[in-house]
C-alpha cells in the first residue's frame, strides 16, 4: 500500500490546562492567607491604639521641653512634668493602683520595669519636689535635663502586664 494513500490525520494535542477556574485547594489556601493577613492587621491596629496615649504623652513632653528651652521657668516645668507622668500612667494602669500614690511609693511605682531606677536613685527623684522648691535654688540643686530624660524613659517604656 502506498503511504500517501493511507487516511491518517495529524496528531491533535489536548488544550493547555488553564489557571481558571482554580481548584478548591487554592481557594482554601487563599482564604487562609487572607485570614492570617487580617489577623496580623488587627493585632497591629490594636497595638497602635494601645500605644496612642504613649505617643500623645511623648509629643506633650517634647512641647514641654521646648517651652522650657525657650525660657519657661523650672517651677512650671516641674508642675507640667508631674501632671504629664501622672496622666500618662493613669492611661495604662488601674486608677486605684496609681491615683493615690505619693512620695516614695509613687517614685518606686514609676521605677517599675526600668533598669536604672531613675526615680528612686537618680534625677527623677526631683519630680515630686521640683514644683515646691524655691526658684533661686533650682538651678543649683536639680539637673533638669536628667529629670526630663527620666520622664522620657518612663513614658517610652511600656508597663509590664499590659493588654498587648
Amino acid at each position: 500500500m502506498d503511504p500517501e494513500q493511507i487516511p491518517l490525520r495529524d496528531l491533535h494535542l489536548p488544550e493547555v490546562v488553564g489557571l481558571w477556574p482554580l481548584a478548591p485547594g487554592w481557594w482554601i489556601l487563599m482564604a487562609m492567607a487572607a485570614a492570617g493577613l487580617g489577623y496580623l492587621l488587627y493585632k497591629q491596629f490594636k497595638k497602635w491604639r494601645w500605644n496612642a496615649a504613649r505617643r500623645l504623652s511623648l509629643r506633650e513632653l517634647r512641647r514641654v521641653r521646648a517651652e522650657y528651652e525657650k525660657g519657661a521657668d523650672a517651677l512650671t516645668l516641674g508642675k507640667e512634668l508631674s501632671e504629664l507622668v501622672r496622666r500618662s500612667m493613669l492611661a495604662y494602669a488601674p486608677r486605684a493602683e496609681v491615683a493615690g500614690l505619693t512620695g516614695d511609693s509613687w517614685l518606686e511605682w514609676l521605677d517599675r520595669d526600668l533598669e536604672n531606677k531613675p526615680f528612686t536613685q537618680g534625677a527623677g527623684r526631683n519630680l515630686e519636689s521640683l514644683p515646691y522648691q524655691r526658684p533661686e535654688t533650682i538651678e543649683n540643686e536639680v539637673d533638669i535635663g536628667a529629670l526630663i530624660d527620666a520622664v522620657h524613659e518612663r513614658l517610652k517604656t511600656p508597663l509590664s502586664g499590659g493588654a498587648i
